[in-house]
Order: C-alpha cells, then structure tokens, then sequence
C-alpha cells in the first residue's frame, strides 16, 4: 500500500513552513508567487491530497506571527523574547522567531519574507532601510517595530540618546573628569544616538572629549556588542597608554567583558577605572554594574498588546512610543 503523504511531507519537499503550505491550499493572496510555485510542484510530485481539516488549518492558524530579530543568543534579546512569550500566551496567538542575523540583515530579511509570508510581525532592532520599508509596504499585514522608529508604522522606541546622555551625567557627578566609551564595532543609528548623548553630557558640563578615549573592539559577533569586544577595547587602551578614569560601555556584554580584562591586569574597579554598562541585564545586578535600565522585559510584553490592538483595529493610526531608559546605579562607579 503506497504511503499516504501529508501537509508535513509537502512543506519538507517544498522546503517551506507548514502554514505556507495551508495558504496555498486556501488561495491566500499572502503567499509569493514563485513559493506557490514550489508548493503546487510538490502537491503535484507527492499526489497529496489534502483533508478537510488540513484545509481548515490556515484558518486556524491566522493568529501566527513572526518576530524578526537579528540575534536572539544574547541577554538583551533573551528579556526582551520573555516579554514576548509570557504576554503571548494571554492573546492566544502563536509566534514564531527568525534570526536575520548582524550582518546583512537587508538581504536575511528580504529572503526571509520571500518563504512565506505570516500573519503579522514585529520588527526588533532592525533598521528600517528603504528596501525593508518598500517589501513591508507590501505586506497587508500588521508590522510593529521595536528599537526603530518610522512614522509610517506602530513603535516601542527607546531614546538611546537620552540613556547615553545620563550615563555621561553620571559619572561626571562622581568626579570623573577623563572618561572614555566603548563603542559597538558596527555603525548604527542606535549607537550614533547613545554616542552623540555621551557626548553633548560631555560638553555641556565642561569636560573635554580625548578621542584617544573612544575605542571599540575587534570581534565582529553581535556587531560589536560582546563581551570579546570590551575586553578586546581595553587592550587597545593599554596599547594607546591612555586609560580613562571611567569607562562608559555601549551594553552590558561589553562592560562584563571590559570588567575582566581590566582585573586581569592588576586594576581594581572602581578603584582604578570605574565602568558603566548599558541595558540592566540580569546578571548586571549580581556583577554590581552601574547601568542603564531599558526594560526589555516588559517592551516584550508591550509589544504583543500592541499587536493584539492592531489585528482588532488596522484601520487605527500609528501608536509611536518612545521609551525613557532609566540610570541604575551600582558599585563599579562608585569613586573611592
């Protein structure tokens, strides 16, 4: 007896999810031509014939979003997916996750879309470049973004220039007077802000910037914002001969990491060299990192609510929230 193939054959074959395969088979506009292409060669290939309820499963599976993150190893996205898992489960919506990577997220994402297209999305940290907005503009589906702002979508931006500008206050109301900053290895309008508020601090408050001070590491993983990276500053500050009073980090990876080569190397912190991270991880409390706090947690959660309102009403305007970051201070930039 020949076996009897299913929806789940069809969508390995086609090398496609299982609820692309559900849209074809329900004349869903949502779906690309050339992946309806794939789909039907492997209907056609198998002689699938589908039942009542695979036919239904399109249906059922029309709350099934995607969220789009650029990585989702790190402490910073693991809160913020938390939010996201706890809040979904109260919507009863089902996601999936996609991991458009660092680097070229452009084209990951472009290709991402073309396997199928869900049934709405939120967007993390991920620039919204012309070509993005022009393939989203064609999507007829809900889109959120969080850590980007566009005025033609819903939101959750936090205003990074705001976090670096009260970590540069901060240290420079502990008595600091040379303070550096390391800065991710790849340029994005994230760490332009944080950098640009760390600055304008800097200025308004008379203390000079040494650029010998500004560095950022070599290791390319996670653009830059890794532990490697901030270890990796702190040699190339030693190599200058120019060790800053206190060390502003662009997250908390980076300070953990510029934290230990610092020790390693016989300075104390705070002692010698205070350090400063920026995000509130978990682990930065048990570490006592000075820090600044962006919620992840909880922006996760507010950005499943957000969706949920938007699937119940796409006809309402943009909601665009703009998040306070929030100064946490700890033991490592305490001056002794």
């Amino acid at each position: 007896m020949a076996k009897k193939h299913t929806i789940y054959d069809v969508a390995k074959r086609a090398g496609v999810a299982i609820s692309t395969v559900s849209r074809v088979l329900n004349q869903s506009p949502y779906v690309s031509d050339s992946t309806k292409s794939r789909v039907e060669k492997a209907i056609s290939e198998l002689d699938f014939y589908p039942q009542v309820n695979a036919r239904n499963l399109a249906r059922k599976e029309a709350q099934l979003i995607s969220v789009a993150v650029p990585t989702f190893t790190t402490p910073f996205f693991n809160e913020v997916l938390k939010g996201v898992k706890d809040e979904i489960k109260t919507t009863g919506l089902d996601f999936i996750i996609y991991n458009t990577g660092s680097d070229n997220p452009e084209a990951n994402f472009t290709g991402f879309v073309e396997k199928g297209i869900p049934d709405a999305m939120i967007i993390f940290s991920i620039e919204i470049t012309e070509t993005i907005h022009k393939r989203l503009k064609d999507l007829p589906i809900p889109v959120i973004l969080v850590g980007y702002e566009h005025p033609d979508y819903d939101y959750i931006y936090w205003d990074n220039y705001h976090g670096g500008y009260i970590a540069a206050e901060h240290l420079i109301k502990q008595g600091f007077t040379k303070i550096g900053m390391i800065r991710p290895h790849s340029k994005s309008t994230i760490s332009d802000q944080r950098e640009r508020g760390f600055r304008d601090a800097l200025r308004e408050n008379g203390i000079p910037m040494d650029e010998d001070y500004l560095v950022s590491g070599i290791t390319r993983k996670h653009a830059g914002f890794s532990e490697e990276a901030g270890a990796e500053a702190i040699n190339i500050l030693l190599a200058r001969n120019k060790m800053p009073q206190a060390i502003f980090c662009s997250n908390d990876a980076q300070a953990i990491g510029a934290i230990h080569s610092l020790e390693e190397k016989g300075f104390s912190v705070p002692g010698d060299v205070a350090v400063m991270g920026y995000d509130n991880i978990k682990i930065s409390n048990y570490l006592n990192l000075s820090t600044i706090d962006q919620k992840m947690y909880e922006v996760g959660k507010a950005s499943i609510k957000r969706l949920a309102e938007r699937i119940k009403n796409s006809d309402m305007k943009p909601m665009q929230t703009l998040i306070k970051p929030e100064l946490v201070v700890r033991k490592s930039t305490t001056k002794v």
